[in-house]
């Protein structure tokens, strides 16, 4: 797939843009807070209609501005396609493919496929729990689209709940009937949130731990999904458990804490309160690995999450590279520019040319941004 055109009105910094994409490699310097990690953004949302550095998608809208518009002419098996996503609260954001309105999240981003790797990410491990959530949703959402619909489906019975709960506080007399249906309804959706991530990180870890070995030798990668449901599940060893099986077991664990859900009014079991541990030779990397492990650590995970999207939908998905060059040592700088290659469309920012050959700036397409305007 190849992103030809890009459109912004309104979108963060971004007045009125129009970007026109050339090359398989784009780089776009200019200096700090002038736009570029907007852009990338906007490339994102348009992606999975999400973003980890926006809480809601009003944070996106330009400053005094009522809306937002986003709009990809993307390129895709000899067919094109035009997806627009525009911003308009209070009303729910319009999605549209080709100028025909799309009601369900799944129909829209099952077109763009995005891998984004930015300063961000290298704090993944020492990052929150929600963090590390947001980035196995957003990656699990670039596989299986209708698993954003499935997660906004289980958010709003949790937010029912929570709200019910709030109404009880403290009362372990009250009626819950309201409260037991609602946890029926957690544990059907919850479990198939947690079949498909743990479905999904067992086939990026062996694609992951191969990376991690070439980058760093004897060092094997590992992960432990920190479950509320499951207990710790061992990405590598477990046999993952099939939907039913996890929802019996969501069930038994709400029963075992409902008393304590109604004391403290909050919702205390289920995949949004999950997490994932990651460990170099079965010690955990966030509290004894040094930094240049960590970053070994996520690099063979976006790596690995690139190739793992390429089988899975059979075309390479667009790489956003968003500063992270500067802050790799020039081996791992190196082996992530060796291991895309110049086939896979990339898209990197940078706050000047300094940091690349002139053998590969040869290669590539270089635009300016500057105050939210190309220059």
């Amino acid at each position: 797939m190849f992103l030809k055109h890009l459109e912004l009105k309104n979108f963060r910094n971004y007045k009125d843009l129009k970007v026109d994409f050339k090359s398989n490699i784009t780089l776009i310097t200019g200096k700090n807070a002038q736009g570029k990690t907007n852009l990338l953004e906007a490339i994102q949302f348009l992606s999975s209609l999400g973003s980890i550095r926006a809480k809601t998608d009003n944070e996106l809208i330009l400053w005094g501005e009522k809306f937002a518009v986003a709009c990809g002419f993307l390129e895709k098996d000899t067919n094109e396609f035009e997806l627009e996503t525009i911003i308009a609260p209070p009303k729910r954001k319009e999605l549209k493919v080709n100028g025909v309105k799309k009601s369900k999240s799944s129909e829209f981003i099952k077109h763009l496929c995005v891998v984004s790797f930015s300063v961000n990410d290298l704090l993944l491990l020492r990052g929150t729990p929600d963090d590390r959530r947001s980035w196995l949703d957003l990656a699990i959402s670039q596989i299986y689209p209708a698993y954003l619909d499935r997660l906004q489906k289980y958010n709003k019975i949790k937010v029912q709940k929570n709200n019910f709960l709030k109404e009880i506080k403290g009362n372990l007399s009250a009626d819950t009937d309201l409260l037991d249906i609602l946890n029926l309804q957690l544990a059907i959706s919850g479990s198939n949130i947690i079949y498909l991530r743990l479905k999904f990180l067992k086939e990026l870890l062996s694609l992951a731990q191969v990376k991690h070995l070439e980058i760093a030798d004897k060092e094997c990668l590992t992960m432990i999904y920190d479950s509320k449901v499951l207990d710790d599940f061992d990405i590598y060893n477990d046999e993952i458990p099939e939907t039913e099986t996890i929802s019996k077991l969501f069930e038994t664990r709400l029963a075992q804490r409902k008393q304590e859900e109604i004391i403290r009014a909050q919702a205390l079991v289920g995949p949004h309160r999950d997490d994932i541990s990651f460990l170099i030779n079965n010690i955990e990397a966030k509290r004894f690995a040094s930094q240049g492990q960590q970053r070994t650590i996520v690099l063979s995970l976006k790596l690995a999450e690139l190739y793992l999207i390429e089988a899975k939908i059979n075309e390479k998905p667009i790489l956003l590279l968003d500063d992270v060059l500067a802050e790799l040592d020039d081996i791992r700088q190196g082996f992530l520019l060796d291991a895309i290659g110049t086939e896979t469309q990339t898209i990197i920012t940078s706050v000047d040319t300094l940091q690349f050959k002139e053998s590969y700036l040869a290669k590539v397409d270089i635009l300016k941004i500057k105050n939210g305007e190309l220059c």
